[in-house]
Formats: structure tokens, sequence, C-alpha cells
């Protein structure tokens, strides 16, 4: 499916190139801003980046799970958990993307 994955020295070298600040400034920028959301969310804040995308927390409760291959039933902690809904500018942008690939072929 993808052909690469992005890397926070991917992000780091996108802004370099961008903004023009210098590259360890690129660095800090990025690792702060992603040091903020991922405070905002340990605190069981939603993060909202509009035309892209919501994380959120949920609480996930206590309940009795089961080994599919032995069948005995086993207790799963309750925890939380991270969801990512996209929004519709970046789902519209990626089934764009999608039908010019498609359409090249």
């Amino acid at each position: 499916m993808a052909d690469k994955t992005v890397t926070r020295a991917d992000l780091t070298e996108a802004v370099y190139r961008a903004v023009g600040l210098s590259r360890s400034e690129s660095a800090v920028f990025v690792e702060t801003i992603l040091e903020e959301i991922t405070q905002r969310l340990e605190q069981g804040e939603t993060v909202k980046l509009s035309s892209f995308g919501t994380f959120a927390v949920r609480d996930k409760k206590e309940r009795i799970g089961r080994n599919p291959k032995t069948g005995v039933e086993v207790p799963i902690t309750p925890r939380r958990v991270l969801t990512f809904r996209p929004s519709h500018v970046l789902k519209d942008q990626i089934n764009r993307q999608m039908l010019k690939k498609a359409e090249g072929q």
C-alpha cells in the first residue's frame, strides 16, 4: 500500500525546506508540536487539527475476552486507547489522489 513511512526526520526536513528555519530549529519545532499533542492527549483532551482530523483518547472498561485458539476466557484490563478520525477534507484529498493514480494506469 504505502511505499514509504514518513518519519520525524522527514517532517523536520519538510519544515526546513518550507519555512526556512535551520535544521536544528526545524527539529525543535517538530518535537515541540508532537510533545504538545502528546501532553494534551495524556491529559484526556481531544486534539483537533483543522482540515486534517481529530485525535481522541477513549477509556475502555474491563471485559472478558477469549483466546481464539483455546477458548479460555481471559480478563482484558481497563485501558485508554487513542483514536483518530480524519476530516472530510483529508478523506477527499486522499480519494482524489487515488482517482488520479487509477486514471493514469
